[in-house]
């Protein structure tokens, strides 16, 4: 498995790879379910490195973000390739997932008024 995880002080930063097909997707499920599990329920995930991505590795960032959810949490998508981002409008996960070309408005998205005033 090749994904980074980078916590920030408002969200953590999911760092996709190249591809994210089938023969992958177990492994990516049950390690970002876990993580967010471990009470990390806000993430980000940076596609600007994911050339590939079919219906199973859409299934992982539908997974992700209905636990996530159930933690009170949210997901946001960062950067995704033209061909990404067209199988994601396609499949209309823009309307559920937003999308940030920007790192630092991406984790500001997941903040709360109160963790910013402090």
């Amino acid at each position: 498995m090749n994904f980074e995880l980078i916590t920030d002080k408002y969200a953590s930063v999911v760092r996709l790879p190249g591809k994210m097909v089938m023969a992958q997707t177990p492994t990516y499920r049950a390690a970002i379910l876990d993580y967010i599990n471990q009470g990390h329920t806000r993430l980000v995930i940076d596609m600007s490195n994911l050339e590939y991505i079919d219906s199973s590795g859409l299934s992982v960032l539908i997974s992700a973000r209905k636990q996530a959810m159930s933690y009170q949490g949210n997901i946001v998508l960062l950067n995704p390739k033209s061909s990404v981002r067209a199988l994601i409008e396609l499949t209309r996960l823009h309307h559920i997932m937003d999308i940030y070309e920007s790192e630092e408005h991406a984790l500001v998205s997941l903040s709360s008024v109160e963790e910013i005033a402090s």
